[in-house]
């Protein structure tokens, strides 16, 4: 039996690729797995002094506060001025959320009336579209090969939909395609959500992982910007604290507002422990950041390097913790599904398929930079193996 909600969703391509890989290890297989944006790096030792030392203390295994303890949305907005100059007051200009993921999905909620559309970049992370199609919004995906063709595509959008659109995503750094944005890119965007009258829905969760000599911008730093967008960052890859489940939304007082009142039907706010060790992470020293950002960058070259000599050309990312590669030449005959099983299968390497990104990111694969250096250079090696033996099939899913 389906349900309402439910039916408005499409099979989840990468559950796919998990059931095979699930099949495969049952089997005995070594896979390589570069399929999830799942941090491998350990939590840095200060982080969870602080979290054991809390939960040992009387009165901190209650509920704890939607909208996140008092102290923790101080550290938040300490960060915001600290890493882009934008002063946030704490009280109604941040919000803690149970991860930038749910942060969205729980937005899309409280700001979607049926059939609202929402203009979304294609390819993008899948929560940016199905949290508004779970929520009864209707979706207008525009391509986005890059940020200044995703602003093009934008204005021709919004004068060939109707209804108008109530909002605009951007992500950058983004997922999964690992492309930056400058500041002149977000002054534009606010420039064109203010001439169509459209929220900004920002999601800037890798905002630390950036390999360049400049850091990534937040559009909160152009002038007008508040007022009409909420962005969204993560603990999950900046400290690799995925399962901590701690990220955060700040700017418009309107759309945090909105925010922290649907929150307050559905959860109580992350324990108590784990958000006071999301301030030790915010406020204390900052070189386990320089120091992740290092392995990152030192993971990306050796990929791009190894896949290289092995025959498949990977554009070295500049930010995330992700690869966006196209399909080696052979094999564009493809579908980017049929070629992640087929790799898992013959290289015993794991990659989402483009696919699952969206219409446009058809001709891609995803990769995740959650393996060190010994198993990359050991997935080269196999994939290399494949390319060399294996004839391209004809598109199949």
């Amino acid at each position: 039996m389906e349900f309402h909600r439910t039916k408005r969703l499409p099979p989840y391509v990468f559950e796919e690729v998990n059931r095979l890989k699930a099949d495969l290890r049952s089997k005995g297989a070594d896979i390589i797995d570069f399929g999830m944006g799942n941090p491998d790096l350990p939590t840095p030792q200060h982080i969870l002094d602080k979290l054991k030392e809390t939960a040992e203390a009387p009165r901190t295994n209650g509920y704890s506060a939607s909208r996140g303890i008092p102290g923790l949305r101080k550290a938040h907005a300490r960060y915001y001025e600290r890493r882009f100059g934008v002063k946030l007051n704490p009280e109604t200009e941040t919000i803690v959320t149970l991860g930038s993921k749910e942060g969205f999905a729980n937005l899309a909620q409280a700001i979607t009336a049926p059939g609202d559309v929402i203009l979304a970049p294609s390819p993008s992370y899948p929560i940016h579209t199905f949290g508004f199609l779970i929520a009864g919004g209707a979706i207008r995906h525009v391509e986005a090969p890059s940020p200044e063709d995703y602003l093009r595509g934008l204005e021709h959008a919004v004068k060939h939909t109707v209804p108008s659109p109530i909002a605009v995503v951007i992500c950058y750094p983004s997922n999964p395609t690992a492309q930056v944005a400058n500041l002149d890119f977000y002054k534009d965007v606010v420039k064109f959500a203010a001439k169509h009258d459209l929220l900004i829905l920002s999601d800037l969760a890798y905002s630390e992982i950036y390999f360049g000599d400049e850091p990534s911008p937040s559009v909160l730093q152009v002038e007008g910007a508040r007022e009409r967008t909420i962005e969204f960052t993560s603990m999950s890859k900046t400290y690799s604290m995925a399962g901590f489940r701690v990220g955060f939304a700040a700017g418009s007082e309107r759309l945090v507002g909105a925010l922290a009142r649907v929150k307050s039907y559905l959860d109580y706010g992350a324990y108590t422990p784990v958000q006071v060790a999301a301030c030790a992470a915010l406020d204390g020293p900052q070189d386990c950041v320089e120091e992740t950002r290092a392995i990152y960058k030192h993971r990306r070259d050796v990929l791009v390097e190894s896949f290289s000599r092995a025959g498949w050309d990977i554009p070295p990312p500049e930010a995330s913790m992700f690869a966006w590669a196209p399909l080696p030449r052979r094999f564009e005959d493809m579908s980017s599904l049929a070629f992640s099983k087929a790799l898992m299968e013959h290289a015993g390497v794991a990659v989402a398929p483009g696919i699952g990104f969206g219409e446009h990111g058809e001709g891609y694969v995803r990769l995740a930079l959650v393996e060190n250096e010994q198993r990359i250079r050991q997935a080269a090696r196999g994939v290399g193996e494949y390319l060399k033996t294996r004839q391209p099939q004809l598109r199949v899913v």
